[in-house]
C-alpha cells in the first residue's frame, strides 16, 4: 500500500496542490502519514467528505483516546469537537439559546458602523495600507469582543490571547498552553461578573442558558467561549483578506460584485468555497466506529480519515467548473464551515462579517487594488487558517 507523507508542502497563497486533484480522481480513499501520531485516510472527494462530517458511524469523541494523525505534538481539540451525540447535542442545544439568529442580526447595525469608521480611517491614512491591521482583523476582532461583552479597555490584549487558540506550530506547546490558560482565567473572571450583573452579551446569555433543568457548569461556560472565539475571529480575518485578494485576482468578479451589489451574501457563498481556508486537511480526524463504504472503498472500523474539506468544495461532481469563482454560482452546500452536527455553530456570524466588510471596502474605495507585486505577499504559516501576514492594498 503506497503511504504518502502529508502535508504535501507549504501552502503557497491560495493555491491548492494539484495533488489533491489528482488523489479526488484516481485515489479518492488515500492513506498518508502525519508527522505525528497513526496513519489514516484522506478524503478528497465531495460526497466523501460530506459523509464523514454528518454521519453517525464517524466518531470525533474517539479522536480523544487515540494517537491521532496530526501536524504538532500537541492533540487539536476542544469541548464541542472531542464529543458525540447525545453529549454533543446536549452543549449544542444549551449553547443555540445564547447564539441566536436574531443576536447575530441585531449585530449587524454595530458591524456596518463599526466598517464604516475603520474605512474612514484608512481613507484618512491615503494609501497604501495594510487590510490586516487596518480592517480585516479588527472588524471581526471587535465584533467578537460585542458578541461576548468583552470591555473596550481590555480589547487588545484580549485578541492578542485569542490568537493562541488557531496556533499550530507558530507557537511552542508552552507558548500555546500559557496563553489559553490565560484566556481561560480572563473569561471565568468574566462570566462570574455576569453571574452578578447581567448585561445584554453572549456571556450573559450563557450563563442564564437553560434547557429543563439543565445549565452549562462554569468549565463548560469557559471551554465554549474559548470555541466560539476560534470560529469567529481568526478564521473570519482570515477570510476577509482571502475574499480581498482573491476578487483582486479576478477583477471580472470584482466589477460585477461592484455593479451588482444585490449578489454580496451568494457572492461570500462563493468565496467560502472557492478559498482554501486551511492549510490542509481538518485538523480533526473522525474515526469509524463500523466498516463504512466509501466512494474510494472501505474505511475499518477503528480507521481515522481526515477531511480535505478544501478539496472536496472544488470536486466537478459536485459545482461544475469549481477551479473558476463565479459571484452568481449558487455555491449552497459546500463545507467551508462542516456539516452535520458539528456544522459551525458561529457560521452567520462570519458570513455578516465578510458582507459587512467586502460591502463597506467596494462602496467606498474605487480602484481598488495591491498596492505591491503579487509575489510580494507573505503567507502565515504553522496556523490552522490560511492568510496573509500582510494585504497591501492601494486605490
Amino acid at each position: 500500500m503506497n503511504v504518502r507523507s502529508y502535508p504535501f508542502g507549504p501552502a503557497a497563497g491560495l493555491e491548492i496542490d494539484p495533488r489533491y486533484g489528482r488523489l479526488r480522481d484516481d485515489e479518492p480513499l488515500a492513506r498518508v502519514k502525519l508527522p505525528y501520531g497513526e496513519e489514516g485516510w484522506l478524503l478528497t472527494r465531495y460526497d466523501d467528505v460530506r459523509v464523514a462530517l454528518g454521519d453517525a458511524r464517524f466518531s470525533l469523541a474517539q479522536a480523544a483516546v487515540r494517537d491521532t494523525p496530526r501536524l504538532g505534538p500537541q492533540r487539536m481539540g476542544a469541548i464541542l469537537t472531542d464529543l458525540d451525540p447525545p453529549d454533543h447535542t446536549r452543549l449544542r442545544r444549551l449553547l443555540a439559546h445564547a447564539f441566536t439568529v436574531r443576536r447575530v442580526d441585531q449585530l449587524r447595525a454595530d458591524a456596518e458602523r463599526l466598517a464604516a469608521e475603520l474605512v474612514d480611517e484608512l481613507e484618512k491614512a491615503g494609501p497604501p495600507a495594510d487590510l490586516m491591521t487596518a480592517l480585516a482583523v479588527p472588524l471581526p476582532g471587535l465584533m467578537v469582543c460585542e458578541l461576548l461583552g468583552v470591555p473596550y479597555e481590555d480589547r487588545d490584549h484580549f485578541q492578542e490571547l485569542t490568537a493562541a487558540f488557531m496556533s499550530v506550530t507558530a507557537l511552542t506547546d508552552e507558548e500555546k498552553i500559557a496563553r489559553l490558560g490565560e484566556l481561560a482565567g480572563y473569561l471565568a473572571g468574566l462570566a462570574d461578573r455576569r453571574r452578578e450583573h447581567q448585561e445584554d452579551d453572549l456571556i450573559s446569555a450563557l450563563v442564564i442558558a437553560q434547557e429543563d433543568d439543565d445549565r452549562l457548569t462554569a468549565d463548560e461556560l469557559v471551554q465554549l467561549t474559548v470555541l466560539l472565539l476560534g470560529a469567529g475571529y481568526d478564521s473570519t480575518a482570515c477570510q476577509i483578506a482571502n475574499s480581498v485578494y482573491a476578487l483582486l485576482r479576478f477583477p471580472d468578479q470584482l466589477e460585477l460584485l461592484r455593479s451588482r451589489p444585490e449578489l454580496m451574501p451568494g457572492a461570500v457563498e462563493e468565496l467560502l468555497r472557492w478559498i482554501p481556508g486551511q492549510e490542509a486537511a481538518d485538523i480533526l480526524p473522525r474515526y469509524a466506529l463500523e466498516d463504512v463504504e466509501l466512494s474510494g472503498g472501505t474505511v475499518r472500523a477503528g480507521e481515522p480519515v481526515l477531511l480535505a474539506k478544501h478539496a472536496a468544495n472544488r470536486d466537478p461532481r459536485r459545482f461544475p467548473d469549481p477551479d473558476r469563482l463565479d459571484v452568481t454560482r449558487n455555491a449552497k452546500g459546500h463545507l467551508a464551515f462542516g456539516h452535520g452536527p458539528h456544522h459551525c455553530i458561529g457560521a452567520q456570524l462570519a458570513r455578516m462579517d465578510i458582507q459587512v466588510a467586502l460591502t463597506a471596502l467596494l462602496t467606498r474605495l474605487p480602484a481598488l487594488r495591491l498596492a505591491v507585486p503579487d509575489g510580494e505577499i507573505r503567507w502565515r504559516a504553522g496556523m490552522a487558517m490560511r492568510g496573509p501576514v500582510a494585504l497591501p492594498i492601494g486605490w
